[in-house]
């Protein structure tokens, strides 16, 4: 396996379960807009080439051109080949865009910047996510939420409670107090 840092966070994100593999899969994520990033093998053909654009519009997701054949994509994923594939999480799709942004800023430094910036929202979002529950399963009142009523006044005369006495060889007696 190559030391290529991209090609090393494609095998982490397939691991995850994050990453979908060939055109049918990944025209169902684009679909179902589960696609953060859409990524193209270097020797893809062109009808192929033309498929991703069509999925990447029909989802709203940002598609690029790796610099990596179709083998070599294939050698990294378990395949023979791969052409087309998607990554489902956006920071795995941010992390690939900034590894291949370092190599080539002019071609892949926009992308990067943009799905940084979505990573950095859907992290906010599953980092509220996560302080709602918390607070859920703690109890704690919103704190829009109107203080809880004091307990109000009984006016009724105080009931006479049973008192429990030890006689003799232990037993219990329980009798009621008598008014002085």
């Amino acid at each position: 396996m190559s030391n290529d840092p991209v090609l090393h966070l494609l095998g982490l994100a397939k691991k995850a379960g994050r990453l979908e593999l060939g055109e049918e899969p990944v025209g169902a994520a684009c679909r179902a807009r589960h696609a953060k990033l859409l990524l193209l093998a270097a020797d893809a053909a062109p009808n192929t080439r033309r498929r991703a654009a069509h999925f990447g519009e029909a989802g709203n997701v940002l598609w690029l051109e790796l610099p990596f054949t179709k083998a070599e994509l294939g050698a990294v994923l378990g395949r023979t080949s791969c052409a087309m594939l998607a990554l489902t999480d956006a920071g795995f799709g941010a992390a690939i865009a900034e590894k291949l942004a370092l190599r080539s800023p002019e071609q892949y430094g926009p992308a990067a910047q943009q799905l940084r910036t979505r990573a950095d929202r859907v992290l906010l979002r599953q980092r509220e996510q996560r302080r709602h529950e918390k607070n859920l399963r703690q109890g704690k009142a919103k704190p829009w939420a109107p203080p809880p009523s004091p307990p109000k006044e009984d006016s009724s005369p105080p009931r006479r409670s049973k008192t429990v006495k030890s006689g003799p060889a232990g037993r219990r007696l329980t009798g009621k107090l008598r008014k002085p």
